[in-house]
């Protein structure tokens, strides 16, 4: 019997889930078996879990699951260096030149682990069959314009935190943005689902975004349109062959740019199209300034659906739900293409 094992999050302010009650129960039906760890942060309660007939098991019990479960969670876990005995689906940052990632790998192969990344679960044509994208282009638009609004009063991005819907942070960005100007903005990688998210969020919002994607950054770069707006949002997924869009020469030249929301946030891949910066920013500190004259200010938050955890919860477990009705066929289709792309990444190590 296929068993999966959902995982409490270990990171601070991780509130999403990939699988909700509702999908349980569909896989309870199937015939697997579904735990479910209790969770101090998770934004669906377990007793909603309890109600669909998982089975509930202790916080950050996963290490002592039995070694045939499958562990399903979504971002990184402690690193601690312990061996990785079960298969894992998450998101693992390993595969893209990621520093860091190859720590990660090594602790598979140590313990005889597999990581399904959830970032490469893809169809036969390669796109991805589940993705935050929407919510993360949402999210980090609307925290860059956070950035640039505390920009106009002097100060940098305030910290923020989880909202209840997405009409709760409309209307918190109405009061920051309330008697200034209407910004510009420009976004690469329009045409995804990052770039729809982030599109959606400025048109909300009042900006109208020039939206630009493969077709005007294919000549490779400089790319002086960018400097001419106020905020630049990163769309794109980094890959080998990415140009880079704002370059370390830029920050001293003229421009109008000052607020740069990085929502593909890769500063440790050798791949990223915005080095300006080399760690990810946070919740308490969600800008950082990486000059003063003229100013730019980086967002680079790397979980940010989670400001919106119900509804990205509930968008992104139900892309990924058919695929985990899948999971007792792990040799094949998604699971085993995604088994290949660990497989050869092993053996890069």
């Amino acid at each position: 019997m296929t068993h999966i094992w959902v995982r409490a999050e270990q990171r601070p302010n991780e509130e999403r889930t990939p699988l909700t009650p509702a999908g349980a129960a569909d896989l309870l039906a199937t015939g697997m078996q579904v735990t479910v760890e209790q969770s101090d942060q998770r934004a669906i309660a377990i007793d909603d879990y309890r109600a669909a007939g998982c089975s509930i098991a202790p916080m950050h019990s996963w290490p002592d699951a039995p070694t045939d479960a499958i562990i399903l969670g979504l971002k990184e876990l402690p690193e601690d260096g312990t061996p990785l005995p079960h298969r894992h689906i998450m998101f693992g940052h390993a595969f893209k030149g990621q520093h860091s990632g190859k720590a990660l790998l090594r602790r598979f192969a140590a313990g005889g682990g597999t990581l399904y990344d959830l970032e490469y679960l893809v169809d036969v044509k390669g796109r991805r069959i589940a993705a935050f994208g929407y919510w993360a282009g949402y999210a980090g638009a609307a925290i860059t314009l956070k950035a640039w609004a505390a920009q106009q009063a002097g100060g940098l991005c305030p910290p923020v935190t989880t909202y209840g819907g997405k009409d709760a942070l409309l209307a918190d960005l109405a009061r920051d943005i309330a008697n200034l100007r209407t910004p510009t903005a420009i976004i690469i990688g329009a045409l995804g689902r990052v770039g729809a998210g982030a599109a959606d969020l400025c048109t909300n919002m009042g900006l109208s975004p020039t939206l630009w994607d493969m077709e005007q950054t294919a000549g490779g770069g400089p790319f002086p349109e960018i400097l001419t707006h106020d905020m630049f949002l990163n769309c794109i997924f980094a890959r080998p062959g990415t140009p880079v869009f704002v370059p370390q020469s830029a920050l001293s030249q003229p421009r109008t740019l000052t607020a740069i929301g990085d929502v593909a946030c890769d500063p440790d891949s050798d791949y990223n199209p915005v080095p300006l910066y080399d760690a990810a920013t946070t919740w308490a500190a969600p800008a950082r300034r990486v000059h003063d004259a003229p100013i730019m200010d980086i967002m680079a938050i790397d979980n940010l659906p989670s400001l919106l955890p119900v509804e990205a919860s509930h968008d992104f477990a139900g892309q990924l739900l058919p695929s985990l009705r899948d999971l007792p066929h792990l040799g094949a289709g998604v699971w085993g293409r995604a088994q290949a792309t660990f497989s050869a990444a092993m053996n890069a190590l």
